[in-house]
């Protein structure tokens, strides 16, 4: 039998679990970690320059050209998360007509696995400059933890299921363990994405009138981590309170 105490903290901890999955899954799959407020493109003499930026933005298929990428989401109000980017552009088309009230709509175009690995250089976009490690391993680490946080997530369920299946609480201290793994995984991804964009604007200058700011995705996942903490922090202390509650039990039967 499993004292109530115990039972509300594996139910608490489980709950805590899923909102995190859930947090951090939707984070993952949207492109709302850092976003871009530019001035209206339409009617300006280098709209052309825009256009042509937005054409090979979306052309690109091969190696990211990094200096391509963030010159076309300083400019056009872009967003990234981890594997999309996008740009806000008029449904139209019509770039140079200035209307009241012309729909803009989301450009998005996703990173493919081989640009996820693409080398980062000191000057984005001049691969003279010389390869910058730091920043090639923050962009590579950034999307890599995520994924690993979610395996653990999927690997301490399977674990669970187990136990549920052979009525045991044994592999509860280690389903904390996977669980406690994995929000560091994410707070590590966070702190990966959030040094390489301060990075990446050290050596890439935003325009003027161009302003920065974090997004929804990123708080999500952000807020992913404590909830696996937590729920880490519960699931640990109901198995090994379990134990020590029966080994206690069985000395005084022995007794």
């Amino acid at each position: 039998m499993v004292d109530n105490r115990y039972a509300t903290a594996l139910v608490i901890g489980c709950v805590l679990s899923i909102i995190a999955t859930v947090y951090l899954s939707v984070a993952v799959g949207t492109q709302h970690w850092y976003q871009y407020s530019s001035p209206s493109v339409r009617g300006t003499a280098n709209v052309s320059e825009l256009r042509s930026l937005h054409e090979e933005f979306f052309t690109e298929d091969g190696e990211l050209d990094e200096k391509t990428c963030s010159d076309t989401l300083f400019r056009l109000n872009g967003t990234t998360g981890l594997w999309w980017r996008c740009v806000l552009v008029p449904a139209s088309n019509n770039w140079y007509k200035e209307e009241p009230g012309v729909k803009m709509v989301m450009d998005c175009k996703s990173f493919t696995l081989s640009q996820q690995f693409t080398h980062k250089y000191k000057e984005p976009g001049n691969h003279n400059s010389g390869e910058d490690m730091l920043r090639t391993y923050l962009w590579r680490c950034q999307f890599l933890l995520p994924l690993v946080s979610l395996g653990l997530v999927v690997l301490a369920g399977l674990v669970g299921f187990c136990a549920c299946v052979c009525r045991s609480l044994s592999p509860t201290l280690g389903i904390g363990v996977l669980h406690l793994l994995a929000g560091l995984c994410t707070l590590a991804s966070v702190c990966c994405y959030l040094a390489g964009m301060d990075l990446l604007h050290r050596v890439s200058v935003l325009p003027d009138k161009v302003d920065g700011s974090l997004g929804w995705s990123l708080y999500l996942a952000l807020m992913s981590s404590p909830l696996h903490m937590m729920a880490a922090a519960l699931l640990v202390w109901a198995a090994r309170s379990h134990s020590q509650n029966y080994y206690r039990m069985t000395a005084y039967r022995v007794a």
